[in-house]
């Protein structure tokens, strides 16, 4: 394996690892913020309880993704430094947004979050964590500014003399139509796995709960179940309703990504869907067999019109040739972007599934104590992570041999493209590249055995038997009924 290849597996495994842990913060921060609101708002000791015990966990997440993503900043300028050179003053205004008006606001008003139960007022308190989960979410606008620019360049011309790309215009980037269909896409899959999580575990407690007979614990748990069943009905239809337009978005940007994604080898006029395809699915489509399929519906997913023609991979392959150049194989790895693909949407059933049981057993506004519901909640857990990232598998793979694709219509710019096998850095060699994958792949595996542990360490102690009102309104309240002063040093939240 070349420089290259290695190159491409270590981006490839240090960002899939770090995209595990991105929907969940994106989701539970919004999650906790309304448990610790709803709490604010009754108070209700019961909501108080389930904020504290999910804000745990969002805590342990957040920190490991913040210490896995802060690998793929330093890759741009050392395995792929050709392409830094390139793209970077288009890539990096997104990026250092994302630093400035996102992050640190983030992590500034997590610590206050933190640190502040007893020091804050708790209408403030209650900001830091809002503040969190917008910050968080506006990351994921700026982060997406920047892969959205790679899927559809806009805003920038090429120079000539210097052979870069130059932003020209930062509204144009901020405002690409391809990340205004990706950032809804995103963040509805991001709630989905929130929810799916937060009704996982719910379920789980609830069910361990009233079968020992403590129907108040329990009762706090089906307050999360039906928090996160209703976050997972919501999303469900915006990860529909988004995915249906940035696939139509797809087929006209990227009509090979999604060609691979069907197996079309040849071009057809009402093309089928595929549900399932048979051969070894190799780029020159050899034994490729569509064996179950729904006629006409990627037509319709693709322009809404059953009957309507679309180009397959040779033909696709064909015209790439004449636009840029023989002697380049423009067909992205069909197995992969096909099947990644067909995960991605058929791992949401997990969720689904979960969802039916809790409208199905919640209906008469009870606890539930049977087993099958509790294992159900926890298999169904993983479903929404796997499904994200098999999504961000399809898109990334699925432009391939691009690092930065060419626009085949007039709504991009002329002249702004990059084969990946050019956006490699010419002075790294394989030997460091691959000494440094190993190093990381360890690390990153030391850390998921860490992120694990502690996840089932704080879920398995589940909620506080009881929890007092921190603020400082309800210790000088406390202290006035005592004639006493109840102060108490700054301490850890948890």
């Amino acid at each position: 394996m070349d420089a290259l290849d290695l190159a491409r597996w270590q981006f490839g495994i240090t960002t899939v690892y770090h995209f595990i842990f991105v929907p969940l913060t994106i989701g539970l921060a919004p999650l906790v913020a309304i448990m610790q609101t709803a709490w604010h708002r009754t108070g209700d000791e019961r909501w108080l309880r389930l904020t504290k015990f999910f804000g745990k966990l969002l805590l342990i997440n957040f920190a490991i993704g913040v210490a896995t993503g802060i690998v793929q900043e330093f890759q741009f300028g050392m395995n792929w430094s050709e392409y830094s050179r390139f793209v970077g003053d288009v890539f990096g205004a997104p990026l250092a947004m994302e630093a400035l008006a996102a992050f640190f606001v983030e992590s500034t008003f997590l610590g206050l979050w933190i640190f502040g139960w007893d020091k804050l007022p708790k209408r403030i308190h209650l900001a830091t964590i809002w503040a969190v989960a917008i910050a968080t979410n506006l990351s994921a606008y700026f982060i997406l500014a920047a892969n959205s620019w790679m899927q559809h360049p806009v805003g920038a011309i090429f120079n000539e003399e210097t052979g870069r790309a130059e932003m020209v215009d930062i509204g144009a980037v901020l405002s690409n139509v391809t990340l205004l269909a990706a950032f809804p896409h995103t963040i509805a899959a991001a709630f989905l796995t929130a929810g799916t999580f937060v009704a996982g575990i719910g379920a789980w407690w609830m069910v361990r709960s009233a079968r020992r007979g403590d129907e108040a614990t329990a009762q706090v748990y089906r307050r999360a179940v039906v928090l996160g069943t209703v976050t997972m009905l919501v999303s469900g239809v915006g990860v529909a309703a988004s995915g249906d337009w940035q696939a139509k978005l797809m087929f006209d940007q990227q009509p090979m990504k999604m060609a691979a994604a069907e197996a079309l080898c040849e071009g057809e006029t009402g093309a089928a869907f595929s549900i399932l395809t048979i051969g070894d699915l190799s780029n020159d489509c050899t034994g490729v067999r569509h064996v179950l399929t729904v006629p006409g519906l990627t037509s319709y997913l693709a322009t809404g019109d059953f009957s309507a023609y679309l180009p397959g991979v040779e033909e696709l392959q064909e015209r790439s040739e004449v636009l840029y150049g023989e002697g380049v194989d423009y067909v992205p790895n069909l197995a992969v972007t096909y099947w990644s693909f067909r995960l991605m949407i058929g791992l949401g059933l997990g969720s689904a599934a979960l969802a039916a049981a809790v409208l199905w057993l919640l209906r008469l506004r009870q606890v539930v104590d049977r087993t099958w519901f509790a294992r159900l909640g926890l298999l169904a857990i993983p479903t929404p992570f796997l499904a994200s990232s098999f999504g961000w598998i399809f898109t990334e793979m699925g432009r391939q041999p691009w690092v930065v694709v060419p626009n085949p219509n007039p709504s991009g710019v002329d002249g702004v493209w990059m084969l990946t096998a050019t956006g490699v850095s010419t002075s790294v060699s394989a030997g460091t590249v691959l000494a440094s994958m190993i190093g990381f792949t360890l690390l990153y595996a030391l850390l998921a055995v860490v992120w694990f542990r502690l996840m089932v360490r704080y879920a398995a102690e589940g909620v506080a038997e009881t929890e007092p009102d921190p603020s400082p309104e309800a210790r000088r309240a406390a202290a006035r009924d005592h004639d006493d002063d109840s102060s108490t040093p700054l301490s850890f939240a948890y």
